[in-house]
């Protein structure tokens, strides 16, 4: 199985690809945390995230799609940007044939870190654990994409 997961933000998007072979541990086989200026207008932020997809998609091929689930957080200002960015990545793989799960951040924490309430130190200590990369990580975004990855790895046990 090859899997794209996607940690969704509007400003600042996560992406992973990662293989999962029938035994053994998962490979990293690309990750980016991709940027859009504020200087844009809100429509080209958006048709870029949907272009970027759709050349990871087009590159890798891979045959599901990981996101996490959208919740409320402090910062009500990102909300809406982040829900119509997630309409975006949701319609690339919904146009793709792409099987979609979502999941919570407790449930990332679970099965990153076996602790729902785990912080970002403890999650990316976790990940070279789990996966081998191809390069080091620099973003919590791709952090992020990465955990969600491993997550439905871990619940989808294909």
């Amino acid at each position: 199985m090859i899997l794209l997961s996607i940690d969704p933000g509007f400003e600042r998007l996560g992406l992973a690809i990662i293989q999962k072979e029938s035994r053994g541990k998962e490979m990293l086989m690309y990750s980016e945390c991709f940027k859009t200026s504020p200087k844009l207008p809100h429509e080209e932020r958006l048709r870029l995230i949907g272009n970027k997809i759709t050349d990871v998609i087009k590159t890798y091929k891979p045959t599901e799609l990981a996101t996490e689930k959208l919740f409320f957080t402090s910062n009500q200002k990102t909300v809406i940007p982040v829900a119509e960015a997630r309409g975006v990545i949701l319609f690339i793989a919904g146009t793709h044939n792409l099987k979609v799960s979502e999941y919570s951040p407790p449930q990332i924490k679970v099965a990153v870190t076996g602790y729902g309430r785990s912080d970002k130190t403890q999650i990316m200590a976790m990940i070279p654990r789990l996966i081998t990369l191809i390069k080091p990580i620099k973003s919590d975004d791709e952090f992020d994409a990465i955990a969600i990855g491993l997550t439905h790895c871990a619940i989808s046990r294909k």
